[in-house]
């Protein structure tokens, strides 16, 4: 490998969100890899802060040229530059949408489990949230659509939020199923607002597909937020794009993403995505098949030492949704009780919706060694609860 993935980076005492933990703590939590960007991205944003001076930016032509070459050459979508707006990230976006889109006490529709800060973006802003449970059956999901057509069809469903790839499954939707969806939401009037934030982390020799390449009705009844944070590791530099081909919906964004002003850059936002997009390609293919080998060590550990727990099948992110429904006790207990008695920090299942009450999430987006020790107190601790709860 050209690029270096093993040596881990010490990200103590940088003001870390996830590394804010005690010194004997193991975060594999929140959604941040603890890999170095490309160096090719560092590069670009060192030389920007050699120039000294940081005042209002702009957003340049290359920062358009750049989102529109990656997607046509690497999902084989044509987005035109009148489609693109910035935005300093992607909830930003979601939580603008919702106030603009939607007005107090009308439902948002969501596909639970999904990411948790959906709940936010709705319930923070005086929606309600309307979940539509995956269909969970020999450890794969799919979605029920004779529910999901039921809640879009409520006259008070104006905006449905779609994940995909699907955090926190892994799960890639398939063109047919993301027709559907178009479908049924063109049918009850309901807006797609599709996060495609983790589309560049897909598995190698796989690919996600964009919701708003799948049909007419699709590209013009929807929003798509993507970003190079997730891929490259960028989430602090706030910058992300929302792509919206539909004129009267993209003016919508255009006016609430300047109300809440988030739709102006940083000093490294507009750089930083550009050499992410222009120079970053051999990196991310190289991080891809990291964390693919990450997800065989993760799914072969599990099997051969905590058989009461199940991989979900992964397609895309380096999430790993863990089933713990054959495990003793309860999972929310059992992920407090493993980071008191081992360090290891994962996420509750519970936080990503009520169908999540049986599982962990865990991060493997970390240099092999950091992985083999949290799998490692990962076992530790489901043996000691097991035997704790037992007694």
């Amino acid at each position: 490998m050209k690029y270096n993935f093993d040596t881990p980076v010490n990200r103590r005492n940088t003001n870390s969100l996830k590394w804010e933990v005690e010194q004997n703590e193991l975060p594999m939590w929140v959604a941040d890899m603890d890999f170095q960007t490309a160096p090719e991205v560092r590069e670009t944003i060192l030389e920007r802060a050699s120039h000294g001076v940081f005042g209002y930016s702009i957003v340049p032509d290359e920062w358009y040229q750049a989102y529109i070459s990656w997607w046509q050459k690497k999902h084989k979508f044509s987005i035109e530059k009148d489609w693109l707006v910035f935005c300093t990230g992607v909830v930003p976006a979601i939580s603008s949408a919702v106030r603009k889109l939607t007005t107090p006490a009308e439902k948002v529709l969501i596909q639970t489990p999904v990411y948790n800060i959906f709940f936010n973006s709705i319930l923070n802003n005086g929606r309600q949230v309307l979940e539509s449970s995956l269909k969970y059956s020999d450890g794969l999901y799919g979605i029920n659509f004779d529910d999901l057509e039921e809640k879009l069809s409520d006259p008070q469903t104006s905006l449905m939020i779609l994940c995909n790839p699907h955090n926190p499954v892994g799960k890639l939707w398939d063109k047919e199923t993301l027709e559907k969806i178009g479908e049924l939401c063109w049918k009850y009037n309901v807006v797609v607002l599709s996060d495609e934030i983790h589309c560049d982390l897909t598995d190698p020799g796989t690919d996600y597909i964009p919701f708003a390449s799948v049909s007419e009705k699709c590209r013009e009844n929807s929003i798509t937020c993507i970003a190079p944070t997730k891929a490259f590791n960028l989430a602090g530099l706030q910058t992300a794009s929302v792509v919206v081909p539909n004129a009267f919906l993209r003016h919508k964004i255009w006016r609430a993403l300047n109300t809440d002003e988030v739709a102006e850059p940083n000093a490294f936002a507009v750089d930083a995505a550009i050499a992410a997009f222009t120079k970053g390609e051999a990196w991310l293919e190289e991080l891809r098949q990291y964390i693919f080998e990450n997800k065989k060590i993760t799914v072969e550990f599990v099997k051969e030492k905590i058989p009461q727990l199940r991989v979900v099948p992964s397609q895309a992110t380096y999430l790993l949704w863990l089933d713990c429904s054959d495990m003793k006790g309860y999972a929310a207990e059992a992920a407090q009780y493993i980071r008191d008695t081992t360090g290891l920090y994962l996420s509750e299942g519970s936080q990503y919706g009520h169908s999540g009450d049986s599982f962990l999430r865990i991060n493997i987006a970390c240099p092999r060694s950091v992985l083999k020790d949290g799998l490692s107190r990962l076992a530790e601790g489901i043996k000691s609860y097991e035997a704790q709860i037992s007694n």
